[in-house]
């Protein structure tokens, strides 16, 4: 049985939910904050283009997300950021923004077996990811993990979560900055 780990977040960061499509990120940032708070690369694409899954309109959608993070920030508001964050550029990009606006950045990556992520994904009733798709986010996530990278990234704080049963024994807390 897992022990609750208790995440404590500052107040304001910028929280990174880290992980390939079907991990759970949606479903943590639902039970662990405010919908106000999350920012969804999904919610994003379905903004500028009806879609959430029209992956046609990824840049504009990351770049609309990246606005409203940084101004987030800046107004001193906890944000989630709910995308895969799986590649260094992605990652890189969001530390970039916490860092102009003087914030803490902290990544929650969901790290689950492979086969588990893409059952959870072929269930979605909408926007399931084509497998192979999947299979490139588990591959970018595994390397940026095992080469050390992620680790070696500007983040506050990196929790890594490797089963179902940890991820629900995570307890969120907050301490104003």
């Amino acid at each position: 049985m897992d022990v609750a780990t208790e995440i404590q977040l500052p107040d304001p960061c910028l929280v990174a939910l880290v992980g390939a499509a079907g991990a759970g990120k949606s479903t943590f940032a639902a039970r662990h904050f405010a919908a106000g708070e999350v920012l969804s690369s999904d919610a994003y694409r379905g903004y500028v283009s009806g879609d959430p899954a029209d992956q046609r309109a990824t840049r504009i959608a990351f770049a609309a997300l990246h606005e409203a993070l940084a101004s987030r920030l800046r107004r001193g508001l906890l944000t989630v950021v709910d995308a895969t964050s799986v590649r260094p550029a992605a990652r890189s990009a969001l530390l970039r923004i916490a860092a102009a606006e003087h914030v803490p950045a902290i990544a929650i990556v969901l790290d689950l077996p492979a086969d588990l992520v893409t059952g959870r994904n072929a269930l979605r009733v909408t926007g399931v990811v084509p497998d192979d798709a999947v299979r490139r986010q588990l591959q970018d996530l595994r390397r940026s993990i095992d080469s050390g990278l992620l680790a070696a990234e500007a983040w506050q704080t990196a929790i890594r979560l490797t089963t179902p049963a940890a991820i629900d024994a995570v307890r969120v807390t907050r301490s104003r900055r």
